[in-house]
Formats: structure tokens, sequence, C-alpha cells
């Protein structure tokens, strides 16, 4: 992205730099896998004016993509954000569909909304995946849809067998959104089974739900993902504020400076805490 302030480390997907954390809209959606409260508040308290604040404090830092299902309102905001700034962040759509008949407006709509990707939600992935066949129904046809569309192809996934199978077949898939946390929240199967899924996966993975959707400290869940998965894959992490995104961006910058290991960060300071005080 021209002028911004801020480098972030890249990896290429399907031939274009993306960086290496992507900004999570479950928030901005009112989708906070805690409670129908917290997304009730959620629903309230993320204003237009508050999404595009959020988002440009992440583009500032140089992260350069979104993940978000297709979305009118948001590529406007995107739109907004690059006519004020010049700085471009491209869309991962995620169009959802049980079948190939549903998916397909999805798939017309991220078109025609000049979405950069297109990766089908799990609930057509997941739900058409046949592991005994090896086999995910639909597959090409859906994926040979989103090349012919314009856009570059993927899946999203919440079950590691996906990408295994897709690998194996061949489909033409140039990456994954998988669920990766340090504890195994919606995690199809134990951590270190994941890990190895997305290590050995053929194309750069984006981890999802990093932080367990609000349960593991950035401190704590960033280190762990980074040091988990390949120099080639990027995480997708949801922000409340400008501030949180700043903070969280500058750990994954230096877990990934670091091999994975955890930076040496200023604490959360709390009365409790003043007899540990070096």
């Amino acid at each position: 992205m021209a002028g911004i302030p801020f480098h972030f480390p890249m990896t290429n997907i399907g031939g274009l730099a993306i960086s290496r954390m992507v900004i999570g809209t479950n928030m901005f959606c009112a989708a906070s896998h805690i409670s129908r409260g917290r997304d009730e508040w959620l629903r309230r308290y993320f204003t237009r004016e508050r999404i595009y604040e959020v988002i440009a404090a992440a583009a500032e830092q140089g992260i350069n993509a979104l993940v978000a299902g297709p979305s009118p309102e948001l590529k406007s905001i995107l739109e907004e954000l690059e006519r004020n700034t010049g700085w471009h962040v491209n869309y991962i759509a995620t169009p959802a569909g049980m079948d190939l008949e549903q998916l397909r407006p999805g798939i017309d709509l991220a078109a025609d909304l000049g979405c950069e990707f297109c990766w089908p939600h799990q609930t057509f992935t997941d739900n058409r995946l046949v592991v005994s066949d090896g086999c995910i129904l639909d597959a090409p046809e859906a994926l040979a849809l989103i090349r012919q569309r314009g856009m570059i192809p993927g899946w999203s996934t919440h079950r590691p067998e996906t990408v295994v199978v897709t690998d194996r077949a061949g489909y033409d898939c140039e990456g994954y959104l998988q669920i990766f946390n340090a504890v195994g929240f919606m995690c199809a199967v134990e951590t270190d089974w994941v890990a190895s899924v997305i290590r050995h996966a053929k194309k750069p993975v984006v981890v999802i739900k990093p932080l367990g959707s609000g349960r593991v400290m950035p401190i704590t869940g960033l280190p762990f993902v980074y040091s988990n998965i390949k120099p080639v894959d990027a995480v997708a992490v949801g922000f409340m504020s400008p501030e949180e995104a700043r903070e969280d961006i500058e750990i994954a910058r230096q877990c990934i400076a670091a091999g994975g290991v955890a930076p040496d960060v200023e604490l959360q300071y709390t009365r409790s805490k003043e007899s540990l005080q070096g």
C-alpha cells in the first residue's frame, strides 16, 4: 500500500502481496462467540465510523487485507479509506451456502463488489466434504466459477480434513482460512494436529480465531500461532479499537521478527500486581 507509515511482513497468496496479519471482522458483524448480550452490544457499538477507525488504524500499520462475508457496506468503507488515504485493503470474501446453488449468489456479489479473493465459507466446504471419497462435492465447479468471475479461489474451513482433501485432490485452491488457537477453541482436533496440517498445507493458510474469540490474551496467543505456522501463512485478528489494533499488530510484528518468540511488552497494570513490580 503506497504511502503507509509502517511496514508489516508480507506473504504472497495467489499472486498478490498480503500482510501476514489480516483484519478479522466478526466483531464488526456482532458475532462475538461469547453471548447474545455481547452480540447486541457489538451491533450497537460498531457504527460505520468506528469500523472505519479500526480498519484505518490497521492499514496505517501495513495491514492490507480483510476477511468477511461479501458486504456492500464494508466494501464502501474500504473504498472511502482508499479515497482518503490511498491505502488499498484487499477483500477476502467468504460467501455462504449449503450447496452450489445457494453459494452462487454470494460468489456473484463478491465479484460485483470487486473482491480480490473468494473463499467460500465452511457452510459450503465442510458440509460438502466427503472424506471417505477424498472429495468436496461441487468443488471444481465452485472454484472454476470464482476464477471465471476474476477472483482468487480458496476455502474457508473449520475442519483440517478440508485442507488435506483439497491438497490431495489438486483442486484449484490458492489458500485456506483455518481455525487455530492455543486453547483449541472451535478446533476440530487437538492443536498439535491442526498445526501439523497447517504446516504441511501446499498453499498459504490464514489462521482464524487465533485468540479464541477473546479467550486468549494477544501476548499469549499470537506467539503460539506464529511459532506453529509456515513463514508464508498469515493470521486474522479482530480488533475492538484503534488502540487495540496498534498493540496487537506490534506484538505480531515482533513475534515474526523473533521467529515466534513472545516479545517483551509493557504489561497491563492493576493494583493487585503491585508486589510483582521490579
